[in-house]
């Protein structure tokens, strides 16, 4: 079972306590991103959100339990890129993270199992995944 979520009309930086405030002078589009989706109510982040801040491991702790619940009713769901780009961001989470969190290693390998015939990319980033952090 996925960790009890915040409420949805939180964000990351309410949630986490930790305002970053402006993105710096001359920022990339990207971070200038990420600090937006930071102040963004978790309740109305969208696939590409959970992506973007998953792969920029920004927020883990709030985001990771969001996209596994999102997952669970669509494991190929597709962010901005192709269909199961949200996946494959979430298998590149840091193994440290799914070692202090065994309930939602264990939701992630029920995700990965409801995927049929994963293509030739992603079989190779589950394996990767199952590598990295020692499951099935």
């Amino acid at each position: 079972m996925v960790d009890e979520q915040p409420a949805d009309d939180l964000s990351v930086e309410q949630i986490e306590g930790d305002s970053w405030g402006a993105p710096p002078p001359g920022s990339t589009a990207l971070v200038s991103r990420v600090y937006e989706l930071r102040r963004k109510p978790v309740g109305t982040l969208t696939a590409e959100d959970l992506r973007v801040l998953i792969a920029q491991q920004v927020g883990l702790d709030v985001v990771v339990p969001r996209a596994l619940r999102r997952l669970r009713e669509d494991p190929l769901l597709e962010g901005d890129y192709y269909p199961g780009d949200v996946l494959v961001a979430v298998l590149k989470v840091p193994a440290e993270y799914w070692a202090a969190r065994g309930g939602q290693l264990a939701e992630l390998e029920a995700v990965i199992a409801a995927v049929d015939n994963p293509d030739r990319e992603l079989a190779r980033d589950i394996d990767e995944f199952r590598k990295r952090v020692g499951s099935a």
